[in-house]
């Protein structure tokens, strides 16, 4: 019997509503400066911290005793935290420990596990202790926040790209989806909560396993041939929840395609696909291809063998053709514009031969996204397309327009705050100013009066006493104290304005769709399903209306507009010959 897997809930999927120990969490230091953390109550990596774990930010530090259990949102303030003891912990710390024990003070202290090939210590986290500034909030992880954040190995795909190429690709609960080029797991985290029906699960209860159709689940099929980027990636998807979901395989898919190889460290197929094809397929639904040339990849996504070598160069639509014989499957490689062997695409092996193995769903129409920053690799992936017998070729770019919307405080009673205009609004304001600063000027440079002087008196009672509206730092403590009473969310003029720096990169996005296999078996069975109207009785015309003519010749027209799709769709000739001989007839 199998052993039952379990899989903890994703902090993607299901966060909950309050942060929890050992789950990843986002701290929002400001707009577009987000920090992803795993929180520990235990300081694992014994930075030396009194606290425990803490992380430090440009706004303070922040121990992770006072980040957990706390509601998503919530604003948190900054610790005092001697960020100076760091390091010293080795040789002053253990010293500390050794008297604790010593006293027997150790009791109801935390054991951190052992470092380093030391002994078990055991360390008594420090109450932490609220600063008088810095704060940050505290966030669930998204797919959103995870792109503006995450550790960059690779050129990402940002939100606007892959928000429209999964609804595009028509990615929901249950759909299985290829990613080719999965770099740093940008469109994989994306596509996991897309696809997301459930944690997949060796056994059932006995109220699922007594029912008669099987719930198909969600599940993301990641290829990259980097090594060190595969490794990366695979751990950030088993801290993430996600390993159960998401499969990312180290494969070079424009030499060797997309079927699995058989090991023993990679996940099987799930159990709960409806109709279970080979093992190492992943019969997916949809595909993304994120690689320097994607035409390279797409032979592998057939149903069938091509008749004549695929020539990305040419822009000739031939189609799929079953192919007389096998030998015509390893015919030699086709030229392509001088390019080397490494670029060519050879014969893509027969569909019905025993050695080929499609890794597309063969139920349903798949359909294909490619990911190039340049027009020529969209022509050439256009042109391998339209060879393949992909339909409704489609190039797009997204071109992403971010509008900043704040308020405007302008004005000399803004002086000393942050973010702020302090120039002069108003004529007034100006006139005073320019007064002010004339007062100065003849202050500085005023003549010493005769008589006796007091060296005592202090520069500011003479500025103030020569300016019209007082010394500077009398108005700064003004403004600062009139900021008690006033409401600076409500002060200021609105505005918005496009933001100057775009965070997104060039990109042409290639759709296309590969209709699903239709046999003479699947024919008839529509046929019997969905059977055709009757042919209309023929009537003698000299007694027809000219009216009743016309209404008579649209509806034969419109009958045998819908035996010719059927025939056209089912693609057999000899059933379409037979429908024209007996309409003939």
């Amino acid at each position: 019997m199998t052993a039952t897997r379990k899989f903890r809930p994703s902090p993607f999927l299901d966060p909950g509503p309050v942060s929890q120990a050992d789950s990843l969490a986002v701290l929002h230091l400001k707009r577009d400066l987000l920090l992803p953390t795993k929180l520990q109550e235990r300081d694992e990596k014994n930075e030396g911290y009194d606290e425990g774990r803490v992380t430090n930010t440009r706004f303070g530090s922040f121990p992770h005793s006072t980040l957990i259990g706390l509601p998503w949102g919530s604003q948190v303030r900054a610790s005092e935290v001697d960020t100076g003891s760091r390091g010293r912990k080795d040789h002053k710390g253990s010293k500390k420990e050794e008297k604790k024990r010593k006293r027997g003070e150790d009791s109801s202290e935390t054991c951190a596990p052992p470092t380093n090939g030391d002994k078990e210590h055991c360390v008594t986290p420090k109450t932490a202790v609220a600063a008088s500034t810095g704060f940050i909030h505290m966030l669930p992880p998204t797919p959103e926040l995870w792109t503006t954040s995450l550790p960059h190995r690779t050129q990402v795909v940002y939100t606007p790209d892959y928000s429209y190429i999964l609804h595009r690709l028509r990615a929901r609960p249950g759909s299985v989806i290829i990613e080719a080029g999965a770099g740093s797991g940008s469109f994989t985290h994306a596509a996991a909560r897309a696809v997301f029906s459930g944690y997949p699960q060796v056994e059932r209860s006995a109220s699922d396993a007594s029912s008669s159709k099987k719930r198909r689940l969600g599940k993301v099929w990641g290829y990259e041939f980097h090594e060190q980027r595969v490794q990366k990636l695979r751990s950030e998807i088993s801290d993430h929840g996600l390993d159960g979901i998401v499969h990312i395989t180290h494969q070079d898919v424009c030499q060797n395609g997309f079927i699995l190889s058989p090991s023993k460290d990679q996940m099987q197929l799930d159990t709960d696909i409806e109709d279970e094809m080979a093992a190492d397929s992943p019969q997916a639904d949809a595909v993304f291809l994120d690689l320097p040339a994607p035409w390279l990849a797409l032979r592998h996504l057939t149903r069938a063998s091509v008749s004549k070598p695929i020539d990305s160069t040419l822009s000739s639509p031939d189609v799929l053709s079953p192919s007389p014989d096998s030998s015509s499957a390893n015919t030699a490689l086709a030229p392509m514009n001088g390019d080397s062997k490494a670029d060519q695409i050879p014969n893509i092996p027969d569909a019905q031969s025993n050695n080929f193995n499609s890794p597309l769903n063969h139920k349903t129409a798949v359909r294909v996204c490619t990911f190039s920053p340049c027009i020529e690799q969209v022509q050439r992936t256009i042109s391998t397309l339209r060879q393949l017998g992909w339909v409704e070729i489609e190039m797009v770019e997204v071109a992403q327009k971010r509008i900043e919307v704040r308020r405007e405080r302008v004005g000399v009673h803004e002086e000393g705050l942050r973010g702020v205009n302090p120039a002069p609004a108003t004529v007034e304001e100006a006139v005073d100013r320019l007064k002010e600063v004339e007062g100065r000027f003849r202050t500085f440079h005023a003549e010493p009066e005769e008589g006796p002087q007091d060296d005592h008196q202090p520069a500011e009672d003479m500025e103030s006493h020569n300016s019209p509206i007082g010394n500077k730092q009398q108005r700064l403590g003004s403004i600062r104290d009139a900021l008690v009473e006033r409401k600076l969310y409500k002060d200021g003029r609105l505005i918005h304005r496009t933001e100057p720096e775009l965070k997104t990169h060039t990109s042409y996005l290639v759709f296309a769709l590969l209709p699903r296999e239709w046999t003479a078996a699947d024919e008839e069975i529509c046929r019997k399903k969905w059977p055709l109207k009757d042919k209309l009785p023929a009537k003698d015309n000299e007694n027809m209306s000219r009216r009743q003519m016309k209404k008579t010749a649209r509806a034969s027209h419109a009958l045998n507009k819908q035996e010719k799709s059927i025939v056209e769709v089912a693609g057999l000739p000899s059933a379409a010959a037979s429908v024209t001989g007996d309409r003939n007839s």
